[in-house]
């Protein structure tokens, strides 16, 4: 796909979307339609979602057709799903309409504001969240565009009137560079998406270009080695409780309920936060969030009291209910120090046991990374791994969810852990295992997130 001039969108026009049912291109099209642009968009199959846009005014079609496009289709957008030979992409370039990546739409909308992209290996969906919250709470009135819904607004996008757009800028195939941005976050740089990257060093690389390249505040954590490197070398703002940040959190507490900190700017006390959500990881976003929303003139009280209303975000420790006495946690986390944190947090629980349930995420991400899973489950007291979710991965020889089973096992040879490759056995296990006072947590980025309501079903049969 040639790369195209950015799209003016300052000037009102009409955009197709294919592939409208997805959460990133769902967003986009929410955001349009704000913008004032006619939207409308196709998806191969109906869904809840669909039926939100229908009620902002998009004109949303099920299933893909020349007559989709109408005549005055200015540009046609497509997720990162959709290929080539797909009608509807065939047809606009047959009519000579520009067919846009997510990432060209997305850095378009970029261009029409300031815009503070957040980036890093985990925790940028929650960290924009909090941004967003707290410029809101300022009285900004901040646009956003993040990775999943704002439990706040029911939404994981909004288009408003003040400067400020937030955006979740994803580093997985390096369009994270393309974003116009005047000020940037990176909370953290581990090793990720190398398939794309190709080496460590390059993806760090990625980072530091996406550090330098931005126009104005650079906020990174200290408390992350290759962040603090990357940071220092461009003249970062640095956050953490580490004692070499410019802005420290001290006297961290968390708990199963939550967690507070004290903000520091050098030796002067800011003030302090409460969050309604547990682990350090999070009060780490929170202070991300925070010192950003400072750095771009929001005050401190209106945007810590925000966050000391954070309900969080879909899927990022995500409270599912409780049944029989046995509580549901669901979290996104996939890579391994995603999995130590939201067990971490778990533990800070007052639980009799976490029963953990781990689906392994890609085949190239579990070849790359399965030894360094070999410590991160050490606070649950059962585990069950599942096969890997290929996430539309061809299989590889030798690469499933066995790897990790003998990465645990090795390292920790009296940990209990369930190998159970089928997807469709883990139900049935937990009906037989949880017990009243467990907290039974998913974690992973594929669809184990359904195993809570599978089991409420299965239970209440």
């Amino acid at each position: 796909m040639a790369d195209l001039p950015r799209p003016d969108l300052t000037v009102k026009t009409s955009i197709h979307v294919v592939g409208i049912g997805g959460a990133g291109m769902s967003a986009i099209a929410t955001v349009l339609a704000g913008m004032g642009h006619r939207v409308s968009g196709s998806d191969l199959k109906a869904s809840s979602g669909l039926e939100r846009l229908r009620a902002m005014g998009i004109d949303v079609h099920i299933g893909h057709a020349p007559e989709n496009l109408s005549p005055d289709v200015g540009y046609v957008a497509v997720s990162s799903a959709v290929p080539d030979s797909n009608l509807e992409v065939r047809v606009a370039r047959e009519r000579g309409i520009p067919v846009l990546r997510r990432a060209e739409i997305l850095a378009a909308i970029a261009a029409t504001r300031r815009s503070v992209a957040v980036a890093g290996t985990h925790g940028k969906t929650t960290t924009s969240s909090m941004l967003a919250l707290a410029l809101r709470a300022a009285g900004l009135r901040p646009s956003f565009i993040i990775g999943g819904d704002v439990n706040e607004i029911g939404s994981g996008a909004v288009w408003d009137r003040g400067d400020w757009f937030v955006v979740e800028a994803d580093e997985s195939d390096g369009t994270f560079l393309e974003l116009p941005r005047q000020a940037a976050v990176v909370t953290n740089v581990e090793p990720d998406h190398l398939e794309f990257y190709g080496s460590v060093e390059a993806m760090q690389d990625a980072f530091g270009r996406f550090l330098a390249q931005t126009g104005g505040p650079r906020i990174v954590c200290a408390d992350d080695p290759v962040a603090f490197r990357l940071g220092r070398s461009c003249g970062a703002t640095t956050y953490g409780v580490a004692e070499h940040a410019d802005w420290r959190m001290v006297d961290l507490v968390s708990t199963g309920v939550g967690s507070t900190f004290v903000l520091c700017a050098g030796e002067q006390v800011v003030g302090k936060v409460h969050l309604p959500i547990p682990g350090a990881h999070n009060a780490r976003n929170a202070c991300a969030a925070l010192v950003t929303s400072l750095l771009l003139g929001a005050a401190f009280e209106p945007a810590a009291d925000a966050l000391g209303r954070f309900a969080g975000v879909a899927r990022r420790f995500e409270h599912r209910g409780e049944v029989r006495g046995v509580t549901f946690i669901d979290d996104y986390a996939h890579l391994p120090s995603e999995v130590r944190a939201a067990l971490a947090a778990a533990r800070d629980g007052d639980w009799s046991r976490i029963v953990c349930v781990f689906q392994p995420h890609r085949y190239s991400r579990t070849a790359a990374l399965w030894q360094d899973f070999a410590d991160a489950f050490v606070e649950s007291d059962v585990l069950v791994l599942t096969d890997v979710y290929a996430a539309g991965e061809a299989p590889r020889p030798g690469v499933s969810g066995k790897l990790l089973v003998h990465a645990v096992l090795d390292a920790h040879p009296w940990a209990r852990v369930v190998y159970l490759p089928r997807r469709s056995d883990v139900v049935a296990f937990l009906e037989q295992e949880l017990r009243p006072g467990d907290l039974c947590l998913t974690l992973g980025a594929g669809d184990v997130t359904s195993v809570p309501d599978e089991l409420r079903e299965a239970w209440s049969r």
